[in-house]
This record gives C-alpha cells, structure tokens and sequence, in this order.
C-alpha cells in the first residue's frame, strides 16, 4: 500500500476529492441546488422570461445541466456530478501544475486541490455553478500552457471554449478567460512569444471563447427570448441587487464576512493565495508570463468575491484554481518560499482532515439540523394535490421538500427583495385567484424592509389562517375556506 501511494500520489489525491463528496449522498437537498432543480424542472422560456414560472438570475447552461440531472435521478445524480467533477478538477490541476512546474509540483498541487474541495468549512455537498465549472477553468489553463508552448491555435480555440464555458455555468468565472490574457499579452512583451504568434493564438482563443456565447444567444432566438431579457437576467439584475444588498442592513453580509476570512485563514485557502505575491521578484526571474497570469487570477478572484456582497462561504470554491497556480509556481522550488508553500499544502490537508472527521462526527450524531426540508416534508404531509405553496424568504429547498409549486416567481430572498421591492407582487398574488394553498413565513415580513409590509401583513390576515408552525418556530398559513390537517413538522 506505501509503495502504491508513493508511485501513485495524483490518483490518491484524486480518489480522497471523490470520497470526500460522497457522504453528500446521505445529506438532503440545499436551497441553491433545489432551487436550480425547481426552476430546470418548470423550465418554460418566453420572450420576457427567461426560465418561465421561475426566475434566477443564472445562465442557461447551468440550468440546462440540472434539467439534465433531474432527468436522470435528480439530487442523488447531482451529488454523484459533484464527486466526479472534485476529483477530475484535482487531475487537471495537477497536469496544469506539470506544465508549469515539472513533476514535484504536482503531487504538491493535486494535495493542495484535494485538501480545498475536501475541507467541509469551504463545503462538501452542495453542487452549484462554482464546483461544475472548475474544470472548465483549469481545462482552459491548461491548453492555454499548452497552446502558448506548442504555438497551437486549436489548444487556444478550445482554451477559449473551455474559458466561456464556465462563465456560462457562473457568470462572472471569467478566470479562464483572464488567465489565457494576461498570459498572451506578458509572454508577447517579454519576448518569449513572436508579435504573429500571438495574435493568431489570441484570435484562435476568442474564437473559441465565442462559441458558447454563440450559441447562447441562437438558443434564446429559437427560444423566442429577448435578447434584452437575457442580459437583464445573467447580468443587468446584479447591479439592482448589490444597490438592494447595500440599502439593506449590513450585519449578517458582515458576519458572513468575519465568517469566511476565517475560514480561508482556517483552511490555508488565504496564504497559499498570498505565496506568489509575496515572492513576485523570485518567481518573476523564471516565468513572467505565468507569474503575471497567476497574480491576475488571484486579484481577480477576491476582488469578484468582495463585489459580490453576500460572502457564502462556498464563495471560496471560485478561488481553487488560483490556489492551484499558487502552489504550482512555488512548490516545487528547493528554497525557503518551497519549503513555506509545502508546509501550506501540509497545514491545509490537516485542516480538510480534521473539518471532515469533525463534520462527520456532527451528522453521524444527529447534530446537523434540516429545519427547511424537515418543515417541507411536513406540509406535503398534510397538503392534496394541487396545493401550491410559496415560501416567504425563498427557501428552495422548502419549497423542493413539499413537492408543491409555487405560483410566486421568486425562491430566493435577493430576487424577491430586488424584483418585487415592498412585496405589492406577492400581495395582489395572496389576495387574487391564484393565491396558493399555503404560505410558510420563513423570515420574518419585515426582516429586510418595512417598506410594504403593513400591507403584506393585512393581506395575509383577511385570506389566510394559522395551520400550524415551521420548523424555526413562524407560522405556517393555510388559504380560509380549505380544510387540511395542521402541520406538525418532526424537527
């Protein structure tokens, strides 16, 4: 087994990210994912619309992979996704590592990968954009290397593709893409790359990189979508949403914060991506190109994490392939920043191992909490068919749990709040003729904002009536004049 492991230390780095995401087998639906689930499954677009009866400010492509996912066994099949994505994402940064590097590198590069999409403090259930693009991003790295040494322009065609791909799963990935820029631009300026060289691999890789975007917009004209409407839903909504986000109260963005600094400092996440800043001078003797490359990346990176404003801590996943630079350019050298790097790579996977006996110590022993699919599961309980619910606060996978639509277009919080300001939306809904059947308060109504919520509150008075309460202890409504059990979730 030793002599495996010494022979073999990429494939075992590859087989911990694999296992690593398969206790996520046993652990129910989360809200993104759900969400994403609920809106591929209604999936109806329109010319104002870019999804139908939902809204979700995501691109197609992502969406068109949960329509796939839920078509072929839903959440377990997603899970599974996920695992299989970890483990090629740590193959790939190996072999961007080797590129960079040499040999040395990458089995410092496959550990430090492994150690990340292992570490339950960053996450290791939920399967969402940032994890699905990962290899799209180090995949573009990597024939990007490729290209530029080869002089190929198919390796920067496809790097191109592989770059816009994964914007198209998380609209602002645009790593890829950064990367293979500053990349052409620094090994053009320095001499290592001819002027003709790199204006054909430059144009070989937009060339590439506008395929998805391509074939994103002929998909929204066959569709019948505006083209407006698809830029106002991947993009246009982030600009209200961050002025929603900054009117609002700032103390759980904050805390989430202090929250996530934490545990990239907890994770090693953090140093790791300080390493090749901090011996810029160093490294910039050896590589320009990919010392520039790597240190854009990584800017990049945090500042797109700063601006997006609500800190999840699965935000960090974004920041992999930057780490995975990182340790590539420095673990492999013989001196002091060598030494410092691997003690990095060393720490990190004593951090994953320690969060994942403890996370799992924490299921295994009944601690971890579900009050959302827990609550969904007991009005489904208690509801007939064609109830409809809708779930104030947006919690998805309430909403998934239940087995009900929801007549409301928004099951995330963020649209709710920037879509329908002062809740008149949901209010004509509840006291209209498609008012659904329940409605759970998740949050409470003025939890953001009081702006609207008198009336929301009234409207919820004269149609509706107390059936029971959610799992967090709020009410759960049921429409007057419909006869059903009371809900008595098992939290």
């Amino acid at each position: 087994m030793r002599d495996f492991v010494r022979r073999h230390p990429v494939a075992i780095a590859v087989a911990v990210a694999v296992l690593a995401r398969l206790p996520a087998l046993t652990r129910p639906v989360r809200a993104d994912e759900a969400g994403f689930l609920l809106v591929a499954g209604a999936w109806d677009p329109r010319p104002d619309s870019l999804f139908g009866p939902y809204w979700v400010d995501r691109p197609p492509a992502l969406i068109a992979v949960f329509d796939a996912v839920d078509a072929l066994g839903g959440v377990t099949t997603l899970r599974l996704l996920g695992a299989l994505v970890a483990g090629l994402s740590v193959l790939l940064a190996a072999a961007v590592a080797g590129t960079v590097s040499g040999p040395r590198a990458t089995v410092w590069t496959a550990m430090l990968t492994a150690a990340l999409l292992s570490n339950p403090m960053i996450d290791v259930v939920a399967v969402k954009g940032e994890l699905l693009a990962l290899p799209c991003v180090l995949g573009s790295m990597l024939l990007t290397l490729l290209a530029v040494r080869r002089r190929s322009w198919p390796a920067a065609f496809v790097a191109g593709a592989a770059g816009a791909l994964a914007v198209g799963l998380k609209q602002n990935l645009v790593t890829g893409l950064l990367f293979a820029g500053v990349l052409l631009l620094v090994a053009w300026r320095t001499g290592r790359l001819e002027g003709r060289s790199t204006a054909v691999l430059a144009g070989a890789g937009v060339l590439g990189a506008a395929v998805p975007v391509l074939a994103t917009v002929a998909w929204a004209e066959l569709a019948g979508v505006r083209l407006g409407t698809l830029w106002d839903t991947v993009y246009g909504f982030r600009a209200a949403a961050a002025r929603v986000i900054a009117d609002g109260t700032t103390d759980a963005p904050e805390r989430r914060a202090w929250i996530l600094l934490a545990i990239a400092l907890a994770t090693g996440l953090l140093a790791v991506l300080a390493g090749p800043i901090a011996n810029a001078r160093e490294l910039w003797r050896d590589d320009p190109p990919v010392v520039a490359a790597t240190i854009a990346v990584v800017v990049a990176d945090l500042l797109s994490l700063a601006a997006g404003g609500s800190f999840w801590q699965d935000y960090l996943i974004p920041l992999v392939p930057g780490a995975a630079l990182c340790t590539a350019l420095l673990a492999g050298r013989a001196g002091r920043s060598g030494r410092t790097m691997r003690g990095l790579v060393v720490f990190a996977t004593m951090s994953a191992a320690v969060g994942m006996v403890s996370w799992l110590a924490w299921n295994l022993t009944g601690q971890q909490e579900f009050d959302e699919v827990r609550t969904g599961e007991a009005i489904a309980a208690s509801a007939e068919p064609g109830d409809t619910l809708v779930v104030f606060g947006g919690r998805a996978d309430l909403q998934h749990a239940s087995g009900m639509a929801s007549p409301y277009p928004y099951l995330w919080s963020l649209p709710m709040r920037t879509k329908d300001p002062g809740y008149a939306d949901l209010a004509a809904l509840l006291a209209g003729p498609r008012a659904p059947t329940w409605l759970v308060e998740w949050v409470a109504l003025d939890a953001w904002s009081d702006r609207g919520v008198d009336e929301l509150a009234e409207v919820i008075s004269d149609e509706y009536v107390e059936a029971g309460t959610a799992c967090n202890g709020h009410p759960v409504y049921l429409l007057r004049g419909v006869d059903r059990p009371l809900v008595t979730p098992s939290c």
